[in-house]
This record gives C-alpha cells, sequence and structure tokens, in this order.
C-alpha cells in the first residue's frame, strides 16, 4: 500500500509580487528610529523562498547594504532566528543548521536526526554542497569527527545519499526483514551495521515491503521493536528514519509535539521544522497534527510563544478559522 501524499507548503509564491517595493519597504522598516517588525513578519513571511531571494538582491542594489547582516543587527532573540532563517535558500538553511549542530557548544543530536532522516538524496547532495562552500569544510568528515559509534555510521551512510529511488523486490523484502529481526534479537556490532544499511540505502518502496515482512516474521511492529533492542541516539535516528519513510508529515507533527510540550518549548526545534518545511508539506503536518493531538499547531504555538516571535511563527504556520 504505498501510496504518494499530496503534499503542500502553507507558503506559496506571492502573487502580482514586486521586489523592489518589497525592498524599499523593508528598508524603510529597518532603517526606521524603530524596527517596524510587523512590516517584516508581513513581507517575509508571505513570499516564497526564491521571492525573497529576489528581494535580497533588490535590497542590496538600493541601499549597498546586504539584507541578512541588517536583520541580524536589528532584530533579537529568536525573532531575529526565525527572519534571519527565512532568508537562507533550503539547501542552506540545512546546512547551517547542520554546521550548529555539530560545532555548538554542545553537540545537538536531535537537529542531526531530523534533517539527515528525513530528506532527499538530490536535498541531501545540495546541502552538502552549500556546506562545503558556506564552511569549507566536509559534512561527512564534521560528521566523521564530532559524533561517534553506530549513531556516527548511520549518520554517515545518510549523508551520502545514495538511497535508492524507486526500485522495489518483494523476493529481497522477506530477507531484509529476516535480517532486520536478526539484528533485533542478536545486537552484535556486525548486525547493527546490516540493520543500518538496510534502512539507509533500501528505497521507500522496497522498506514499506520490509516493514510489513518484519510484521509477518515477528509479530511486532519495527518500531517498537528498534525501541525495545537498542538506545540511545542510535536508536532515536533508526525510529526517526522507518517514521519518515512510512510518514514524513507525521514524523515532524510529532517533533513539533515534544519540542512544544516536552521541553518547555524547544524554540529551535520550532523554528526549523516551521521554516525547513513551510514550501514542502507543513499544511499536511498541521493536518497530522492536529488528527493525532486534538489540539491545533496554531492553537499551541499561541498558547506557547508571544510577542513579534508569535506572529512570525503563526504567519509560517499558517491557521485555519477554526485555529484561532
Amino acid at each position: 500500500c504505498f501510496f504518494l501524499l499530496q503534499t503542500q507548503g502553507t507558503i506559496l509564491p506571492a502573487p502580482n509580487f514586486n521586489p523592489i517595493m518589497d525592498a524599499q519597504l523593508l528598508g524603510g522598516a529597518l532603517q526606521g528610529i524603530s524596527c517596524e517588525k510587523d512590516v517584516l513578519i508581513d513581507i517575509l513571511t508571505q513570499r516564497c523562498n526564491s521571492q525573497r531571494l529576489m528581494i535580497a538582491e533588490a535590497y542590496t542594489d538600493m541601499y549597498s547594504r546586504d539584507l541578512i547582516t541588517d536583520l541580524k543587527e536589528n532584530l533579537s532573540h529568536h525573532f531575529k532566528e526565525v527572519m534571519v532563517g527565512l532568508m537562507y535558500p533550503p539547501a542552506s538553511y540545512d546546512a547551517h543548521e547542520l554546521w550548529h549542530a555539530l560545532k555548538g557548544v554542545d553537540i545537538e543530536e536531535k537537529c542531526l536526526i531530523d534533517i539527515l532522516a528525513s530528506r532527499s538524496n538530490m536535498e541531501i547532495f545540495q546541502m552538502k554542497e552549500a556546506y562545503l562552500m558556506q564552511y569549507n569544510t566536509d559534512l561527512q568528515q564534521d560528521i566523521d569527527s564530532e559524533t561517534s559509534g553506530h549513531f556516527r555510521d548511520t549518520l554517515m551512510n545518510l549523508a551520502q545519499g545514495t538511497r535508492m529511488e524507486g526500485y522495489a523486490d518483494p523476493s529481497t523484502a522477506a530477507q531484509d526483514a529476516m535480517i532486520l529481526w536478526e539484528a533485533c534479537q542478536q545486537k552484535t556490532g556486525e548486525h547493527k551495521n546490516m540493520l543500518q544499511m538496510i534502512l539507509c540505502n533500501r528505497s521507500h518502496q522496497q522498506l514499506w515491503m520490509v516493514f510489513q515482512e518484519f510484521q509477518n516474521i515477528s509479530g511486532q511492529d519495527i518500531v517498537d521493536a528498534i525501541k525495545e533492542c537498542y538506545d540511545g541516539y542510535f536508536q532515536e535516528l533508526l525510529v526517526a528514519i522507518v517514521l519518515c519513510i512510512r510518514d514524513k508529515p507525521s514524523y515532524f507533527a510529532y517533533r513539533l509535539y515534544n519540542a512544544i510540550h516536552d521541553f518547555g518549548f524547544h524554540n529551535k526545534t520550532v523554528i526549523r521544522i516551521l521554516i525547513a518545511r513551510s514550501e514542502i508539506d507543513l499544511m499536511n503536518i498541521r493536518q497530522r497534527y492536529k488528527e493525532r493531538y486534538g489540539k491545533s499547531l496554531f492553537h499551541d504555538i499561541k498558547h506557547f510563544a508571544s510577542g513579534h516571535y508569535e506572529s512570525a511563527l503563526l504567519a509560517i504556520c499558517a491557521g485555519d478559522t477554526e485555529d484561532y
């Protein structure tokens, strides 16, 4: 039962778009005596990424200044993170988040998991190029030096971006399922390796069949089996891969819910997911969130954030009338 979800973002290209006028409005908002934050929100959250990049170009032509630099200088805290984050092309934004996750004071494993478990080969390829350009260093080398063990091996595998695409072979699905089942029983280094190799390299269509076979062989869902057998970030990463293959919007809905409720609002995670998914599947994520948790994402953000930061997040989330 492999079906493709009609994915939909919350941010679409603005009609009647005029980058020069937007750049003028932003210049006025940023260079006034007090920064007009509402103007920034109205423009930057209501234009798609490629339009924002055109605005940035027009802004530089007009003021001989860099828009990102001006945003950084005029804004602060989480509101700044949202507005600046919106200005990066998607691959650069992923690269930026990964670099900070790897090179910050503490390694942010959950950020590495969110990004690497959910991106396509093409997205991974573009992100690695952006990483090299922005930081003059190789993403895989940084993963290699900053993480360890089977968690590292699995991240390294994902960062190769070599997952098969479109191919499915029912005859090997049962074999793969057996290998996964043994890996959950035996837990040797070799088994852990086999486990991650299958999860990182088989096509999505293939893994749908493998998970089904796993259920048939073991009478257990693969996620429950992984949680029973493994622990730590290695386990979290494997589970994330499975969840993203099954239903990516559900995975991100679950991550947002945790970030909002379990950590007393983990701002970085909320910001990263909303920005990264805003033009891909944030509508679907919102739908899953509401189905699974009863409250809308819009409601929960409104409840936990405040001020211009809240307004910016809500504008990206884009609520339905019944969400207010």
